[in-house]
């Protein structure tokens, strides 16, 4: 679903303000990051411009800049809402939006190293709101080949990241936007991958989760739901046994106040995971209803 982000209201819109609040929680791997613009195309790396950065950034942490949005790092830009959003590029930015970038943007970076491909009211924002910063773009044109080649010299400088470690990393991103504060539990280091386009994730012979390729968001199984509500997170508590794939939400004594709908949760009786599932309603009115369903379980236990 394309989210229209055609005014500067859209600063607000729901889904902007959520991301931008889960990428506080989200730190950058390795000594330091070169930041990067966005491009109109979604995914970014799909676009031209960010398939020739690419080849020369791709070592080290990448950071996109984007309004209303925020800051992207790489490993996220698969990810809903990122990977859908629709909004005009004109290159000029208003007073407000480069202060809620800016400062996104500075909390990311703390005291990392940090080239600036950047032109323009990108490079504004990295003028007025970083300590220091290495500017690669000479003439204003980030794709020309004197400023690709100043960009190139630059990220030699810094140690590359092993691909091991930007995978674990993306994943626990990934984990951490979806599920919250203890969300990146989902993924343990010694991890295994299966697929090309669903990547499902396994620990010790046990599938955890699958992560869509269409969403970029995790689906959690059995034993992904165990590690996450070992940390009480989308927890969301009934006391009688669970016999089908719908939970109404009559059945329903607690649910974690940050569910909201869609989420995938956890359902646990007595202690013990009973099922997992995505919620239809937010963890507030799962308790309030009186009637309708609450979760779609997609796996449970079966006695």
């Amino acid at each position: 679903m394309k989210i229209l982000c055609s005014t500067e209201e859209s600063l607000y819109r729901p889904e902007a303000v959520r991301w931008r609040k889960r990428m506080q929680m989200l730190k950058p791997l390795g000594e330091g990051l070169v930041i990067l613009p966005c491009s109109m195309k979604k995914p970014y790396s799909q676009s031209k411009s960010h398939q020739i950065f690419r080849k020369a950034t791709r070592p080290i942490q990448e950071v996109i800049l984007t309004s209303p949005f925020g800051i992207c790092p790489r490993e996220m830009e698969n990810t809903y809402p990122i990977q859908s959003y629709d909004v005009t590029t004109t290159g000029d930015w208003s007073n407000e939006e480069m202060s809620l970038v800016g400062e996104l943007l500075k909390e990311y970076v703390t005291d990392k190293k940090v080239i600036a491909h950047v032109s323009g009211a990108y490079r504004k924002v990295c003028e007025e709101y970083l300590d220091e910063a290495i500017y690669t773009c000479r003439d204003g044109k980030p794709l020309s080949t004197s400023s690709m080649n100043q960009l190139k010299q630059e990220v030699k400088k810094f140690d590359k990241i092993s691909p091991r470690e930007k995978l674990i990393k993306g994943l626990r991103s990934i984990a951490l936007y979806q599920f919250g504060k203890d969300g990146e539990v989902l993924i343990p280091s010694d991890i295994q991958i299966k697929g090309r386009y669903n990547k499902r994730i396994f620990h010790n012979n046990e599938q955890l989760a699958t992560l869509l390729m269409d969403t970029g968001l995790f689906a959690i199984s059995l034993a992904g739901g165990k590690l996450l509500a070992g940390k009480d997170i989308k927890i969301v508590e009934i006391d009688f046994e669970l016999k089908t794939n719908t939970l109404f939400s009559p059945g329903v004594i607690h649910a974690d106040e940050n569910i909201v709908p869609r989420d995938e949760v956890i359902i646990r009786r007595n202690g013990e995971v009973v099922g997992v599932g995505k919620s239809i309603l937010s963890g507030e009115e799962m308790i309030r209803a009186s009637k309708g369903v609450a979760v779609r379980i997609r796996h449970r236990i079966k006695k």
